[in-house]
């Protein structure tokens, strides 16, 4: 299969070549892709060097499949030069997600909706996607009715100038800034821009998407957003309004047979997810589970994944494998 990596030389990108090396993805020809001032450079994948081209030229050496992490603009822009050429495509930007016409998709909840025709498929946010693949089965059995998130995110989010930021500040070096205030040693309740509301785009992201990969308008998400000078992954503290009661074993026990789910929760042994221990990993990690006794039938959860893997790359990959498996591509 033909694979073109779109942002190949980007952090993310650099991480989806890493995964599709790791899940050995069945990569025939690779196609690193990335902006006119990155054309001409080599990229590592699998011991051999590839050369990166322009988007143009992706297009004309017709991959199979094209995973996207570009950024919005240049998805906007080309993805529906790929599709148009019968290239599928899997964006991990925020352009096509909350368009009514694209799939929004994490594997282990949606990926049966995909179809042949499907070929601009939208890969959801980072923080989104840890947070829908702990949701779901329990709004399969508790059904949700409220949703409070408070986001603790990892500056790898924001990309390579905001780890460069943090590790100037470290060492006491001034340069280029990629938030409007140190990030060493502090935490900044800003995730994006603020929109017309108050909330962040971060923020609406996690509101909006949720109720579409769950199906569900009716569930009501507030949500908070803060980066912290952290590296490993997103975290974030979770509190859940169900309409029908629970025992905190039994959440345990779904939440410990969910594919892609870690259960870390045992405060005898002081165990639960930290982004320390979730970096490099694939899977989604939940702990200090417990009812919320301030409300009827509500729970609280923390829930923690490395936001390049499961909450970027690992998903895209994920998606493209199912479109391989179930021959949805070409």
């Amino acid at each position: 299969m033909k694979v073109a990596v779109v942002g190949a030389t980007g952090l993310v990108g650099t991480v989806m070549l890493k995964v599709l090396a790791e899940r050995n993805f069945p990569v025939t020809e690779l196609i690193p892709v990335a902006s006119e001032r990155s054309v001409g450079k080599k990229v590592a994948y699998k011991g051999n060097e590839f050369t990166v081209v322009g988007l143009a030229t992706a297009i004309e050496m017709k991959p199979d499949v094209a995973i996207f992490s570009a950024g919005g603009d240049t998805s906007t822009e080309w993805a529906p030069k790929f599709a148009e050429a019968g290239i599928t495509v899997v964006d991990n930007s925020s352009a096509w997600r909350m368009d009514p016409t694209k799939k929004l998709v994490v594997p282990e909840i949606n990926a049966t909706e995909l179809t042949k025709e499907d070929k601009i498929i939208a890969n959801p946010n980072c923080s989104t996607i840890q947070l829908v693949l702990t949701l779901a089965p329990l709004h399969a059995k508790y059904k949700i009715k409220r949703v409070i998130i408070s986001t603790y995110q990892s500056i790898t989010g924001t990309g390579v100038k905001a780890v460069q930021q943090l590790e100037n500040e470290y060492k006491g070096v001034k340069g280029e800034m990629a938030y409007p205030y140190p990030i060493h040693r502090n935490a900044i309740p800003q995730c994006d821009v603020f929109m017309e509301n108050g909330y962040t785009k971060e923020e609406m992201k996690l509101v909006n998407e949720t109720q579409k990969i769950l199906d569900d308008r009716t569930i009501a998400v507030t949500a908070t957003a803060i980066r912290i000078p952290v590296v490993g992954g997103h975290s974030e503290s979770v509190n859940l309004e169900f309409e029908n009661d629970f025992e905190e074993s039994e959440v345990r026990k779904i939440l410990s047979q969910t594919p892609g789910i870690t259960v870390q929760d045992n405060i005898d042994t002081n165990t639960y997810p930290m982004p320390i221990y979730a970096e490099g990993k694939d899977d989604v990690f939940v702990g200090r589970i417990r009812r919320d006794h301030s409300r009827e039938n509500a729970l609280n959860l923390w829930i923690v994944a490395d936001n390049l893997r499961k909450g970027a790359s690992t998903n895209a990959v994920q998606i493209a494998e199912y479109l391989a498996a179930e021959q949805l591509i070409g």
